[in-house]
């Protein structure tokens, strides 16, 4: 049987379980996270976005076709066309400037992840870059879904953070996320059970630091 995206997640479901439902999403969808918190990690994510446009740009480097170098131009495009205005626009209104998410040192949380992202893509081919880039493209739609499935989430007003959620449960995000997926199971339909243990291990080990970024958001960490 072929292997598809589904079994990258069963293969780490207890780091996929606690990344999607961590406590910093909890928080969040209740209303209830801490406003520095939430600010912390919009400033991160800020300069965690720059990282992965790099990483879109390197998947282009890495495309051997025109499908995927269309697709990773979409990605690229999607984050410095559009993705980061929106978030500049967005910290502005919970006021953060563009003058200092310009100056920001990045936390260690933002370090381990983004380079691990470019490191990864580096050593290995297109497969492998994508996959290390999984864990944050489907993953925040998964967030937004289940929140949304949650009797607890809150939205609308009486959540100052219910314009998050609707970011990631947007068509246009959902769209994107269901793109990748598709991508990844053609590619996962020709591995073999010994690349797949290694593709394993990459989803893994992003999955871990992706829970770290939540943490680091939740406990103000730098």
């Amino acid at each position: 049987m072929p292997y598809t995206f589904e079994h990258l997640k069963q293969h780490c479901q207890h780091e996929w379980d606690a990344y999607i439902q961590h406590d910093f999403v909890i928080q969040l969808g209740e209303g209830r996270l801490a406003p520095e918190s939430f600010r912390h990690y919009l400033k991160q994510d800020y300069l965690f976005l720059i990282q992965f446009a790099r990483a879109f740009a390197l998947a282009a480097y890495k495309s051997t076709t025109l499908d995927d170098l269309r697709h990773a131009k979409a990605g690229l495009s999607a984050i410095v066309d559009l993705e980061l205005g929106l978030h500049i626009q967005y910290c502005e209104e919970w006021g953060i400037s563009e003058q200092e998410l310009q100056a920001l040192p990045e936390a260690r949380a933002t370090l381990a992840y983004t380079r691990y992202v470019l490191d990864t893509g580096n050593r290995g081919d297109l497969l492998d870059l994508h996959v290390a880039l999984a864990p944050c493209l489907v993953g925040y739609g998964e967030i937004a879904n289940w929140l949304n499935t949650r009797a607890q989430t809150l939205r609308g007003e009486q959540n100052p953070y219910d314009a998050w959620i609707g970011m990631y449960e947007s068509a246009e995000f959902q769209v994107a996320m269901h793109a990748e997926i598709d991508w990844l199971n053609r590619e996962l339909a020709d591995v073999t059970p010994r690349r797949f243990e290694r593709l394993a291990r990459i989803f893994s080990d992003a999955t871990r630091l992706e829970i770290d970024f939540w943490a680091m958001g939740l406990e103000l960490r730098q």
